[in-house]
């Protein structure tokens, strides 16, 4: 297995001070350093890119690639296996976690520096996944807001679901401790909770892999009552129906928060994070002063330091 990251200056100076002990005298060219972590070699090259290889090249690569993302907010990488995977599903899609009771779960708004993040669990029976696919449910990413705003009340009344809406003001006291994926877990774990309570009949929990299985229960080792059994899947909104659903009544809910935030400001907010997002900032920031960020905004976005600062 060969796992590649891109990393930023502050992920690369940890890392050299992390291997110090286990790097090799000799190093391939271009490299800064080789070293030996347990099955692992890990060469950080003068490019910024970090390759592990070996059989515990994920296990090696994980806490790495959650610090890049605690470092810089996001995250670039390549598995040499999940590249042999999309290959053989080319071929072959698979449809193993289709036609399945199944409880899914999904989360809208964590890239967005305006709005809510909201998280959602639905639980579809087998019998009722032809009708989905007749709405169009599929994922809400493909889905336009239209689309989202027209199908998501249908779904809603033929399925069971449920949601948490997080204020950015409740997130920013979360952030204060936890990075983004920790509170993604803790919220994910919620709404399973609550979910599997009602006992439903399910084949499969699944959740859209945002963090490795043991990363994430690890985000929750501190936390009462955890829901075990998981299935983890990477773009899990196209091979299971609830997982669908769920990112679909997110969006749904999405829309209906920013469209209250629209009315009591009486202004378009832009989503996502981009410079348009900074300009409709700074115009808040002007007319309310800049507490007014930790209600509206998430304050741990680069946006915040350009919106104040520039």
């Amino acid at each position: 297995m060969t796992i590649t990251v891109k990393t930023s200056e502050k992920t690369r100076d940890m890392m050299k001070e992390y291997y110090e002990d286990l790097k090799r005298e000799k190093t391939p060219q271009y490299a800064v350093f080789q070293a030996v972590d347990g099955d692992t070699v890990v060469t950080l090259y003068e490019s910024g890119k970090v390759v592990f290889q070996g059989k515990d090249a994920d296990l090696a690569s994980d806490y790495w690639i959650e610090t890049e993302r605690i470092n810089s907010g996001k995250v670039d990488y390549t598995n040499s296996d999940d590249k042999k995977k999309e290959k053989k599903d080319e071929t072959i899609p698979t449809k193993k976690y289709m036609y399945v009771n199944s409880v899914g779960s999904d989360e809208v708004g964590t890239g967005d520096y305006f709005g809510p993040i909201v998280v959602t669990a639905s639980y579809v029976k087998r019998e009722d996944i032809d009708y989905l696919k007749e709405l169009g449910c599929t994922d809400s990413k493909k889905l336009t807001d239209q689309k989202i705003l027209e199908i998501a009340p249908k779904i809603a009344k033929k399925i069971t679901y449920k949601s948490l809406i997080l204020s950015n003001s409740d997130y920013n006291k979360y952030h204060s401790e936890y990075n983004m994926n920790k509170v993604k877990a803790i919220l994910h774990n919620k709404v399973l909770l609550e979910m599997m309570d009602e006992k439903p009949n399910v084949d499969y929990i699944i959740i859209d892999e945002f963090a490795k299985e043991f990363v994430y229960y690890n985000y929750l080792k501190d936390v009462p009552r955890v829901q075990r059994k998981i299935t983890f899947i990477t773009k899990a909104e196209s091979q299971n129906m609830a997982v669908a659903c769920s990112s679909i009544i997110c969006r749904y809910l999405f829309l209906k928060e920013y469209d209250k935030l629209n009315k009591k400001y009486n202004i378009v907010f832009p989503k996502g994070a981009g410079s348009n997002v900074d300009l409709i900032g700074k115009e808040l920031v002007s007319k309310y002063g800049k507490d007014i960020l930790n209600d509206i905004a998430k304050l741990s976005f680069k946006n915040t330091e350009k919106i104040i600062n520039n």
